[in-house]
């Protein structure tokens, strides 16, 4: 193989990223979309070899995802994903030389850009326990399992996809006061998290009262030990249980956007105003770095700010 051939190397190091690094699937389809745009300007810049790229070529590269190309069809990237673009590029980079297709990084000196800090959009609690109050509509056979979907999600800041993942068998419920889930979030890793009284009791109550008659009236199979199922006994997709949530809110006259995901930051939120440490924040969360959960102690001294605006009285 021609060590120099730029489309050569990039499948060298998708195929690295597969089968020794073990990717996960998600991260491989979106490595190989940004380098896929990557090859394209390169190819447009009329550079074909790896010893042709230079630290400014890739500084163009940032400059041209930030601005967009209307000829390509490309949108302007915010931030956020042109950073995660750059990361997929200065992987590659590294790569390549540290594989000896090239001897040098043209991409080491170029730092993606760092994104605005968006803080998470939490829900007051009275709130919260409004939507859960109304999940399932009354009357229905999912009405139980709706329920115990929500009070999962708020009670262990699961993910959407780490809740309809869930198996019977990752719940141990044999003792309701130190009950524990298993839940697998990003990149395969497990986390223990412990699961509370009002989720241990809507998940027993739908174990003993529901699900016997979604798997009973099944019409679908290869639903396993799911643990949520739909109407046809089969495992409970993503986008159901976003409309669960979204239809438990608008019963419950919750007019601002809800997503699983808002409850998951809700979640956060509330332990730490309720005076959680935030690395015990960060394991429940499941985040590998407090980097990423300490987001939510901005919101907590956000409220905390506005609260002493109104009570003190010199704070204004």
């Amino acid at each position: 193989m021609d060590p120099g051939d730029l489309n050569r190397a990039v499948r060298t190091y998708l195929d690295h990223l597969s089968v020794e690094r073990g990717s996960a699937a998600n991260t491989l389809t979106s490595y190989k979309r940004d380098l896929r745009r990557y090859l394209e300007f390169l190819d447009g810049q009329g550079v074909t070899r790896l010893e042709q790229v230079q630290q400014a070529t890739v500084t163009a590269f940032l400059v041209a995802l930030r601005e967009g190309d209307k000829a390509s069809g490309h949108p302007p990237l915010s931030a956020a994903s042109a950073a995660r673009t750059v990361v997929a590029v200065r992987g590659f980079h590294k790569f390549a030389v540290r594989d000896g297709m090239t001897t040098v990084d043209p991409a080491a000196g170029v730092k993606p850009p760092t994104p605005a800090k968006r803080l998470p959009k939490a829900l007051p609690l009275a709130d919260v326990e409004a939507i859960l109050a109304a999940a399932g509509e009354p009357g229905t056979a999912l009405a139980l399992r709706d329920r115990a979907l929500l009070e999962v999600l708020y009670g262990t800041g699961a993910r959407i996809s780490e809740a309809v993942g869930l198996d019977v068998d990752d719940l141990d419920l044999t003792d309701p006061e130190a009950a524990t889930v298993l839940l697998r979030g990003k990149g395969g890793k497990q986390r223990l998290v412990p699961v509370g009284s009002y989720a241990v009791d809507a998940v027993t109550a739908y174990l003993t009262r529901s699900r016997p008659g979604l798997v009973a009236a099944g019409t679908t199979a290869g639903a396993g030990g799911a643990m949520f199922l739909n109407s046809r006994g089969g495992r409970l997709s993503r986008q159901s249980a976003w409309a669960v949530l979204v239809r438990a809110a608008e019963r419950a006259g919750v007019s601002a956007d809800v997503s699983p995901h808002t409850l998951r930051h809700s979640f956060a939120t509330h332990l730490l105003d309720g005076g959680a440490d935030v690395r015990v924040v960060q394991e429940l969360l499941g985040h590998a770095s407090v980097t990423t959960t300490q987001v939510y102690t901005l919101v907590t001294v956000d409220n905390l700010r506005q609260v002493f605006a109104t009570a003190h009285p010199r704070a204004l």
